[in-house]
């Protein structure tokens, strides 16, 4: 009796562990193709008509930031922006990009300089959540490129890396901060 039993749930441990493994993809998996290959989108590709927006989200949503998103989809960071976070993200305007020299933005959406691109839009986010209270006079900021950034904060004026915080939005995974300036990395 006590073999069959033993042998009755390593049967039943052995279908639970199979049926529970990887399943091949479904039809309405998230997929994009490029140069006919199938590529998995990861977090970017969830969406919902009910949760709060992500800090991608927001920034896809915002007419004035779609140089940004340009930015962010060439180098493929959708995922970081749009994973649980938490994140601050000081998002640059359109105009702060037309501001930058002629030919700067082109040049950057380039396949040879993703990687710059990439350091520079990582030089745009904090890792943490970090609402207007939180942001405080001469407080030195972590960003995600591995570099600090100082806030200034005069009443109710903030600013980071000279950049002035034009708006705040709230998002499921953090924190948008709309700034009026391209904020650049220092070289290594």
């Amino acid at each position: 009796m006590k073999n069959l039993l033993k042998t009755s749930t390593l049967i039943i441990a052995t279908i639970l562990f199979y049926s529970c493994g990887p399943q091949s993809p479904s039809t309405d998996t998230a997929t994009a193709t490029n140069n006919d290959t199938k590529i998995q989108k990861g977090q970017s590709s969830v969406t919902d008509d009910i949760s709060k927006k992500n800090v991608l989200q927001i920034a896809i949503g915002s007419e004035g930031h779609t140089t940004l998103v340009a930015a962010v989809q060439a180098t493929e960071l959708e995922d970081v922006l749009s994973n649980a976070g938490p994140l601050t993200v000081f998002a640059p305007t359109n105009d702060a990009f037309a501001a930058l020299p002629a030919g700067t933005v082109e040049t950057l959406l380039k396949p040879e300089n993703f990687k710059t691109l990439s350091r520079i839009i990582k030089f745009h986010a904090a890792p943490g959540n970090y609402k207007g209270n939180l942001l405080r006079n001469n407080m030195n900021l972590f960003m995600a490129s591995g570099h600090y950034l100082k806030v200034k904060k005069e009443g109710d004026k903030v600013s980071i890396g000279g950049a002035n915080v034009l708006g705040t939005i709230e998002a499921s995974n953090g924190v948008v901060h709309v700034i009026d300036k391209v904020l650049l990395p220092p070289e290594k």
